[in-house]
């Protein structure tokens, strides 16, 4: 009897993207995605290998979700704003490919470097080509931690966290010009 349509992988992936967002990687199980597809979890393996293999396709969906927005920026600090409210729109998959701790599936990395095709691009017009990764990775540090910190409710000093964006952006990319 064939799988039914509804197994699809797309549909896989995306009853896990949405149970990550919802349950956190704990509770993205394969019992949690077949629930959520209407069939037994031992109908996934035929789509899906395992838990660990289910997790990277979902991290390569949110890279691709991402390389996809990032498309349309700019600037470098569009680049930055459109990073971070992908952030607040998809903490736990940002989380997934940016921090995912030890342990943790992976994309591959042709995912990765596709996300990153506008970051470089900032990076080589701030910096110049020959520092153009080492301008986009400066920038994604600096996107990663700042939201990072904003998502696990770090900012505890007091103040205004949206200045406190527009400051560091327009800093970050005043610093990778320099010199130019």
């Amino acid at each position: 009897m064939p799988t039914p349509e509804r197994t699809s992988l797309d549909a896989i992936v995306t009853a896990a993207r949405d149970l990550l967002e919802h349950d956190g990687l704990a509770g993205l199980t394969m019992q949690s995605v077949a629930l959520r597809v209407g069939v037994r979890a031992p109908s996934l393996y035929k789509r899906v290998s395992s838990r660990d293999h289910l997790i990277q396709l979902v991290a390569e969906a949110t890279l691709s979700d991402l390389a996809g927005r990032m498309e349309s920026a700019t600037t470098a600090a569009e680049v930055a704003d459109v990073f971070r409210t992908f952030g607040h729109e998809r903490p736990a998959a940002f989380q997934l490919v940016m921090t995912p701790g030890a342990g943790v599936s992976a994309a591959r990395p042709e995912f990765g470097a596709a996300a990153s095709v506008a970051v470089v691009r900032f990076g080589g017009e701030l910096a110049g080509e020959e520092h153009a990764l080492e301008a986009a990775r400066t920038l994604t540090a600096w996107v990663v931690g700042f939201v990072g910190m904003e998502l696990n409710g770090r900012f505890e000093l007091g103040g205004d966290v949206e200045a406190a964006w527009a400051f560091g952006r327009e800093r970050i990319v005043a610093a990778l010009r320099v010199g130019r």
